[in-house]
């Protein structure tokens, strides 16, 4: 039983850092295609 238990919060675990990674891509990407874009916008 305790085994199941660890086995589920080590996945839960593993699911909140793998969404945090996700949501940090996703924040880096905005801000690189803001960043891109404001400088496109700069040249013309």
């Amino acid at each position: 039983m305790e085994f199941a238990l660890q086995n589920v919060s080590l996945l839960a675990l593993e699911i909140f850092f793998i969404g945090l990674l996700i949501l940090a891509t996703l924040v880096i990407a905005g801000i690189s295609w803001t960043v891109v874009s404001r400088l496109y916008k700069g040249q013309r």
